[in-house]
């Protein structure tokens, strides 16, 4: 398999392509002036399976390349092409809250899966969809960071204290405690607007003698974190760290969080970042030795494995 990253993935993409053993080839993507694209894929791939890696922290900015590069690549002889999205966009918006809303993220699952034959990205925002195969057309693989999360805290925060941002992260905020072996308790949130939310703090002994770590999955406006925070501090805790799977930062959100008091901030390296300290590469890498068999091994050629008893 190659992998082909967007610019912004290169380092990333280099590590997954280590950790199986193959090669990392870049595609070329130029701006004209007036905004439009132009992708260029590698040449080579006649036969070859490939996959395409971006992050899809700005989907609008990125849907039409991402189309253009996976058309491309099957028109200079691809066998089947993948998308590696440690970042998958638009999960939000999973349910028509109010009269004419598009529901984009079946719409943008439908987009992706007649471009790609196969998926891997690393926690989705899900809520209300129990799984990628709810929305998604191709075998899709979700990555767990739990287990990356949980030995970061052993290792350098041996006294957190783990809080969820809201009820909806009780489950996974969790695993991820109990896999520490830390305790953990959960945020009340109510959100009022896109970069207006309060939240409720529970009334802990534990806060109190640890260090508090604020989890969450996504980090886009970090306003549930700046309230979260201030919290902690006004009921007489230790600086808090912030620890992110999805460091998006909107705007000013990575200032915000330092100045309400935050002692730290980590994330993955699913979005590039200088915050970036934990890396996802060795848990992409088995995802994809796990669903790109079945994903790229076409019919024909399954049936002759059987044949010959592979």
């Amino acid at each position: 398999m190659i992998l082909i990253p967007f610019p912004e993935m290169i380092p990333l993409a280099a590590k997954i392509a280590s950790h199986l053993g193959t090669v990392s080839r870049p595609l070329d993507w130029h701006h004209f002036p007036d905004g439009e694209s132009l992708v260029t894929i590698p040449n080579g791939l006649s036969g070859e399976d490939v996959a395409i890696v971006a992050t899809l922290r700005d989907p609008d900015t990125l849907a039409l390349p991402l189309r253009f590069a996976a058309a491309t690549a099957r028109e200079m002889g691809a066998h089947h092409v993948g998308l590696i999205a440690p970042y998958l966009g638009y999960m939000r918006q999973d349910h028509r809250f109010h009269a004419g809303q598009s529901v984009s993220a079946i719409l943008f699952s439908d987009f992706l899966s007649e471009s790609f034959e196969w998926l891997v990205t690393v926690d989705p925002h899900l809520h209300r969809i129990s799984s990628l195969g709810d929305v998604f057309r191709i075998p899709a693989k979700r990555v767990t960071t739990a287990p990356l999360l949980a030995e970061w805290i052993s290792k350098n925060v041996p006294d957190g204290v783990l809080l969820g941002p809201d009820s909806e992260s009780q489950q996974w905020v969790g695993e991820v405690a109990r896999l520490a072996d830390r305790p953990f308790e959960v945020l009340k949130k109510h959100r009022t607007g896109d970069r207006s939310v309060d939240v409720s703090m529970p009334k802990s002994a534990a806060l109190r003698h640890g260090t508090p770590v604020i989890l969450d999955d996504i980090a886009s406006s970090g306003q549930t974190m700046v309230r979260a925070i201030e919290q902690l501090l006004a009921a007489g805790t230790g600086q808090p760290i912030c620890l992110i799977i999805h460091g998006i930062f909107a705007g000013n959100a990575l200032e915000n969080l330092s100045s309400a008091g935050a002692l730290r901030v980590v994330t993955t390296d699913t979005v590039p970042h200088p915050t970036n300290v934990i890396g996802v590469a060795p848990l992409i890498a088995h995802a994809i030795r796990e669903i790109a068999p079945s994903a790229t091994l076409g019919e024909g050629r399954r049936h002759a494995n059987e044949r010959k008893g592979e």
